[in-house]
């Protein structure tokens, strides 16, 4: 009788895991630098973790933007797909996986004197134009 209750329990338990998978979740990641990262439990026994990447063949130099999360079910991942946008042709990765957070927190590498680089320019920029309306 304590062999099919421990049976029991380990079924239950791992339908409980199975319908509580967690996943990293980032709306809009830019330089592998997600601005708002949380965890998020995904609502549905079906759910995966996925991540999201657009990058811009042309501008080689930018990582492109990124975002991640849980996904109902597995349409649309392992796929790569390539748009347009105002004449600028991007390509979309999504990359879905089934584990607790196997989705990571930070993206890219990005180096990180082009992340000091970028925030340098934005800076100079933002200060340019508020000196300019004066």
């Amino acid at each position: 009788m304590g062999k099919f209750l421990f049976v029991v329990a380990a079924v239950l338990a791992s339908f409980i895991a199975a319908e509580s998978l967690v996943c990293n979740k980032c709306s809009f990641s830019v330089f592998g630098v997600c601005l708002n990262s949380a965890e998020v439990t995904c609502s549905t026994n079906t759910s995966v973790c996925y991540t999201g990447k657009a990058i811009f063949p042309s501008l080689t130099s930018f990582s492109g933007f990124n975002n991640q999360g849980c996904q109902d079910s597995t349409t649309g991942c392992n796929a790569t797909t390539q748009s347009t946008l105002l004449g600028v042709t991007y390509n979309t990765t999504i990359s879905c996986c089934s584990s607790d957070k196997c989705n990571p927190a930070t993206i890219t590498s990005g180096a990180p004197s082009t992340k000091v680089a970028f925030t340098a320019a934005a800076t100079v920029a933002l200060l340019a134009s508020v000196f300019s309306m004066h």
